[in-house]
């Protein structure tokens, strides 16, 4: 695994790594025994932040995050709970995904809970997860030409590498398999996303 580490603002440390598969195993590594004196990890599709609680612990974590021994596959695979979120594959774009994988609608739906997803990282909107698969690239489909200006609440889909829950009414210009009434995002929970990095996600068709 090449690493390259460098400041980030007063307190932060920014890890580049080449792939999203490194990233999952680095976070995963370091959110399993956080450096002394980090208080937040923030993984990206190619980066983890690390927020230190101050300038004198930046020097440490540097050298710990360069030497730190990424998690494994098979350690991930059986850290914590699979939380599974129930499915209706009616999406609007069911049929476009069918033309660019090749595959058969039920052979999509198959693909899609025949595995288990790991959120590599959130962004776009609170509650939102960039759910990555675990090795499957079947269902790898280009984002849609043009965004919808509203994709409901609780759509299922799919771009590039990635499968997605839209947690709120938004634009947006996924691929959309199906639905879910799963709530995501919740103010009143601890913590309000259900789409933290890290969290293992199995869907099941209803």
């Amino acid at each position: 695994m090449t690493r390259t580490v460098r400041p980030c603002g007063d307190t932060g440390l920014l890890v580049e790594l080449d792939t999203l598969p490194e990233v999952l195993a680095l976070h995963a590594a370091l959110a399993a025994a956080p450096p002394d004196g980090v208080v937040d990890l923030v993984p990206a599709a190619r980066t983890v932040l690390l927020r230190v609680r101050s300038a004198a612990d930046l020097a440490t974590v540097a050298d710990d995050v360069r030497t730190r021994e990424p998690a494994s596959t098979a350690d991930r695979e059986t850290d914590g709970e699979v939380t599974e979120i129930a499915v209706t594959y009616d999406g609007e774009d069911l049929d476009d995904v069918v033309a660019h994988t090749g595959l058969a609608r039920e052979e999509v739906v198959a693909a899609h809970t025949g595995q288990v997803w790991t959120v590599a990282f959130a962004g776009f909107t609170p509650g939102f997860g960039y759910l990555a698969s675990d090795g499957d690239d079947r269902l790898h489909v280009p984002r849609r030409s043009s965004s919808r200006t509203r994709v409901p609440a609780g759509a299922v889909g799919l771009a590039g590498e990635f499968s997605g829950i839209y947690p709120r009414e938004s634009p947006g210009g996924w691929q959309l398999i199906g639905r879910t009434d799963h709530v995501l995002w919740d103010l009143d929970r601890d913590p309000p996303a259900v789409l933290v990095p890290g969290a293992r996600i199995r869907f099941r068709a209803t």
